[in-house]
């Protein structure tokens, strides 16, 4: 039976580009969005080009519907082998002397307590086989805190600080765990799109990466599983 990989915030950039990298090595695709009808058309898409995917609509601000999406995937595909985390985040940029509590509540389950709920209900099925990966995408500030640019970049740092102590205790069983840092906006994806609509200088200046050399490092890590962590483009020391 071939190999499952679920990718969580599946969308055209990212998602799109790591479903067709994961493809061509032989996986099978279970694509999880919180929209049907952007859902459907990715799956169409994909379908189309002759990947075998199916997809799962779930609010990923929910860790409780975990479980049972989980289960729902197996029934389709029979396993879960990759999972890749990198729905876009809620919460977004805020200056840290502004940072209200409620806005760090408001993201937390969709970047720390959801990732956690989807790890919990897979693992059995790696520590059984003796093989996993779990990838989890994240920007910038989750590596190198900005001022002016708090607000998601905690919530991200936490969960790249579980993701190193994970990879630390589960390697040696067979199961990775590794976090893809992207220090850019992606092309074709929303964010850069609401970016470029805004109008903001800032963000006009920020550099964009092609989402399916992303996919590229994500399949890098994956197979080497030689570091926990990729950040891209590289940031300037200092």
């Amino acid at each position: 039976m071939s190999k499952v990989i679920v990718i969580f915030g599946a969308g055209p950039g990212l998602g799109a580009s790591v479903a067709r990298r994961f493809a061509s090595e032989g996986f099978r695709v279970a694509l999880v969005a919180r929209r049907k009808d952007r859902l459907d058309a990715l799956v169409d898409q994909l379908s189309a080009e002759g990947i075998e995917a199916a997809g799962f609509t779930a609010d990923l601000a929910a860790p409780e519907e975990i479980p049972g999406l989980t289960e729902s995937i197996r029934a389709r595909f029979g396993r879960i082998d990759v999972i890749e985390y990198g729905p876009l985040p809620s919460v977004g940029f805020t200056p840290a002397a502004q940072l209200e509590p409620a806005t760090l509540v408001q993201g937390m389950p969709l970047l720390v307590l959801t990732p956690l709920a989807v790890l919990q209900a897979v693992l059995p099925e790696w520590r059984e086989r003796g093989d996993g990966a779990f990838l989890m995408t994240t920007g910038a500030t989750a590596v190198r805190p900005m001022a002016h640019a708090s607000g998601v970049g905690p919530l991200m740092a936490a969960a790249r600080n579980w993701l190193y102590s994970l990879n630390g205790e589960l390697a040696e069983s067979g199961i990775y765990a590794g976090t893809l840092s992207i220090a850019a906006f992606i092309t074709g994806s929303e964010a850069e799109r609401t970016a470029a609509a805004a109008g903001d200088p800032l963000a006009a200046a920020q550099p964009r990466v092609d989402p399916a050399h992303l996919a590229s490092l994500y399949w890098d890590m994956y197979t080497k599983r030689d570091r926990v962590e990729e950040v891209h483009p590289n940031l300037k020391a200092g």
